[in-house]
């Protein structure tokens, strides 16, 4: 008799396991095919996506505030190396007109001197904006990979929320439309599945309240 017991316990925890690997296995379906839905962008319910729509412009605000910075970052780099090139242009040519002008004895000749100084002196003038520029291609990148990439990390973890949430819906929409409230196995699918999409949804909430 014990043995048989054994038995019977052993069979039903198998069946349990056997349970549990099938329903990982329908949620990373569902799962996959919300993925595969935004891939390609093929259209969602209006309705799940209207309630997204705060998120979505928050979202959309902070890809541009992403974007924004890489092109502001790129933007100073680029200004400090046209400086630096203007800066020794300037300076030569300052030079090559002092130079020529102290060998020409006319009133031209005085002309490209004080030409030639103001554009040496210009050339140092625009070099002291290097050490701004550089400060605030710092703050810049400071921003970006503190504030920005935090933000990133939590966007892709509320992104992942999301399309697990959305996949418990169309698994629930799935369940819904095959139902008979007469057949106590589908009823049990069909209350099985809504508690996995309360636990995303949960999920879900409390990551995108975080954006």
């Amino acid at each position: 008799m014990s043995g048989h017991k054994c038995y019977s316990w052993d069979l039903r925890d198998r069946y349990t396991q056997d349970k549990s690997v099938v329903n990982k296995m329908q949620q990373k379906y569902w799962e996959t095919k919300q993925a595969f839905i935004k891939a390609t962008g093929k259209k969602e319910d209006e309705h799940v996506v209207a309630s997204d729509a705060d998120l979505d412009a928050k979202l959309e605000l902070f890809h541009s505030i992403q974007r924004t910075c890489l092109d502001l970052s790129k933007a100073i780099v680029l200004y400090q190396k046209r400086i630096c090139f203007l800066s020794q242009e300037e300076n030569e040519l300052g030079k090559f007109l002092r130079s020529q002008g102290f060998q020409d004895k006319t009133r031209a000749g005085k002309m490209m001197q004080a030409t030639g100084k103001a554009l040496c002196f210009s050339s140092q003038q625009r070099l002291a904006l290097r050490n701004p520029l550089c400060r605030f291609h710092q703050e810049v990148e400071t921003f970006r990979h503190r504030a920005i990439s935090d933000t990133w990390l939590t966007v892709n973890r509320m992104e992942q929320c999301r399309t697990e949430y959305r996949g418990a819906l169309l698994w629930m929409k799935d369940v819904s439309q095959e139902l008979d409230p007469d057949l106590y196995k589908q009823m049990e699918k069909f209350r099985k599945v809504g508690g996995f999409m309360r636990v995303t949804e949960r999920g879900y909430l409390l990551e995108g309240n975080e954006v």
